[in-house]
């Protein structure tokens, strides 16, 4: 049996967030750290006072277009019986280009009192960025008892050829504790002046439409998508209108600024609840298709004239699909319409959405978005795009899915 941190907090208290880790020291100062535990990180001795498994995680690409680092400890909870116990966590991960600037993370975990006769193992876990390079990552654990188990491994974080061009948010060699708060506000940005106009109606929804909750991969890869678009120095201006086709709802709106304010859409989201259902929308037949149509026609006929439309979000599929009578007569928008369709296993679900046969009235675009560099390369091209619509006047674009 693995208990889980963050899954059973009852078995592992704890102090801060399960994943998350706290930098020892702010970057760029001095680390003061306990002569004993200083001398095992130097030593490179594995050592098992403490026993514990401890297995790396290879840096990923995220759709943050960051690198995510980290490992998974299992710790026998025989190991872990008797008084209340205090499990320390400290790491130092050494690029290799800058070896004379590691970075230390700490972590505590309070573990309540066990009886003598627990069974199975408790696994713990840290996470932490990296910009692209190879490391050497130097880690221990203690207990209370000063007993210790260390561990020691190289990480390397590196593109594929054919994605070198894609525009990292984390600069080379760099380290970075993981940062949990996906709405954190946006780094001002030099536009264009007068740049574009865009609009984005974004199904805040998870891949699972029974989902009871948000994985952390579905809220990542949602919010990538805009802080992507935000991040584009050719638009200046943005609206953006946040929904959820469960709750057939409109949870955010933004009318056209000058950045999007991430702090105020999380809050907004966070009043989302998942696996619940109106009572009015059962026994209204078709509702969610009444609700898709509706929010379709009144966005693209508002006074507000964008240089381009984006829908963004995973598949919905509906029963019935959104009458094309009740498209057509806007289909003569004088801007491009695009869908940047989130789907992590395209191939269990093949077939058009939705939200991807009421673009074709409007002869959209649409990308799958299924790994990090489909969103780069998506945003980029449709950029291109609309500066292009822009300049010479609409040119509409072939369906297409990338």
């Amino acid at each position: 049996m693995t208990l889980r941190v963050g899954q059973c907090g009852w078995v592992l208290l704890l102090a801060g967030v399960a994943r998350a880790q706290a930098p020892l020291v702010p970057e760029g100062s001095p680390a003061r750290i306990q002569a004993t535990d200083m001398a095992v990180l130097t030593e490179q001795d594995v050592r098992k006072d403490l026993p514990c498994t401890v297995t790396p995680e290879k840096p990923e690409l995220g759709f943050d277009l960051r690198f995510h680092a980290g490992y998974e400890v299992n710790v026998p909870l025989k190991e872990l019986t008797g008084e209340e116990n205090l499990l320390t966590i400290l790491f130092r991960v050494t690029p290799d280009k800058d070896k004379d600037d590691p970075a230390y993370f700490v972590q505590h975990f309070r573990v309540p009192l066990l009886d003598d006769d627990a069974r199975g193992e408790a696994t713990l876990s840290g996470a932490f960025d990296v910009g692209e390079g190879s490391y050497h990552i130097d880690w221990l654990m203690r207990d209370r008892s000063e007993r210790v188990c260390s561990f020691y491994w190289d990480s390397d974080a590196s593109l594929a050829p054919k994605d070198r061009q894609i525009g990292l948010t984390i600069r080379a060699a760099a380290v970075q504790p993981e940062n949990l708060e996906r709405f954190h506000e946006e780094p001002p940005i030099a536009r264009k002046d007068p740049g574009l106009k865009l609009k984005v109606l974004l199904n805040f929804a998870p891949q699972n439409w029974d989902a009871a909750a948000f994985r952390p991969v579905d809220t990542l890869a949602l919010v990538s998508i805009l802080r992507q678009l935000s991040r584009e120095p050719q638009i200046s201006r943005f609206s953006i209108v946040a929904f959820n086709m469960q709750d057939q709802r409109v949870v955010y709106r933004q009318k056209s600024e000058e950045k999007i304010d991430f702090p105020a859409l999380g809050t907004a989201i966070r009043s989302i609840k998942l696996g619940t259902v109106d009572l009015k929308q059962l026994a209204k037949k078709h509702s969610d298709t009444e609700f898709l149509s509706d929010l379709i026609q009144t966005e693209m006929k508002s006074e507000d004239h964008p240089d381009a439309l984006v829908f963004a979000g995973p598949k919905v599929m509906l029963d019935e699909a959104v009458p094309e009578e009740t498209l057509k007569p806007l289909a003569d928008v004088d801007y491009p319409v695009f869908y940047m369709n989130f789907a992590l296993n395209p191939s269990a679900v093949p077939w058009r959405d939705s939200i991807s046969r009421a673009i074709k009235v409007f002869k959209g675009t649409e990308y799958t978005i299924s790994r990090p560099r489909d969103l780069w390369f998506a945003v980029s091209e449709m950029v291109s795009r609309i500066v292009k619509s822009k300049q010479h006047g609409r040119n509409a674009p072939t369906v297409s899915s990338q």
